[in-house]
Formats: structure tokens, sequence, C-alpha cells
């Protein structure tokens, strides 16, 4: 049931959720290595946010994205979605204004 919500191929469902998951790995874990670059902040935030929304639209290919959407704000779901939504949206202006300040800061020396 959870298949047929698409009109796509099951292979070419599966083959767009393998490269938006394995694109998604593959941002976060880059953003995570970005950090320790003068200007990392800002691109761990963009490339991590990038990760998870790759990551999100993966299962869309397999569920179709209503049916996802519909999930992720099931009663039993919607506190953890919530707090995932708040957290990637709040970690771009986020880093901006941290390494601001980190910057500022290494210019008073």
């Amino acid at each position: 049931k959870v298949l047929d919500a698409s009109t796509l191929s099951f292979g070419t469902r599966v083959r767009w959720f393998a490269i938006c998951f394995v694109a998604g790995i593959v941002c976060s874990i880059l953003g995570t290595a970005l950090l320790w670059l003068p200007k990392g902040i800002k691109l761990f935030a963009v490339f991590y946010t990038l990760g998870n929304i790759a990551a999100l639209a993966s299962t869309c290919f397999l569920m179709g994205p209503l049916k996802q959407l519909k999930a992720m704000f099931e009663p039993k779901r919607l506190l953890a979605t919530v707090v995932m939504l708040v957290s990637m949206l709040s970690l771009l202006p986020l880093a901006k204004i941290f390494s601001s300040n980190l910057k500022a800061k290494s210019e008073a020396f």
C-alpha cells in the first residue's frame, strides 16, 4: 500500500531513494568535516541542512510526499518532527550569528 502512492515505477523509486539517501549522508559528513575550516561554521550549516533535506526527500520517493508528511505529523511523531524542523531551520541563522561573533573576537586579538 505504501509503494502504491506514486506514479513512478518501483525501480525508479528505489533508485532515487538511494541517490537522495547517499547524497544526504555525504553532505552531512562533508559538513561535519568542513566545520574545522576557518569559515567552517557556515559551511557546516549549509551542508548539514542540505544533507537533512536530501535524507528526508529520499523517503518521499518511497512513500510519496503527502503520505510522508501525514506520517511525520501523526500525534506520536509530532514532537520529534517539530524539534527536527525547528533545529534544521534555526541552524543557518545561528551559524551566521555565531561565525560573526567568532570573527569579531578574533579581530580583537
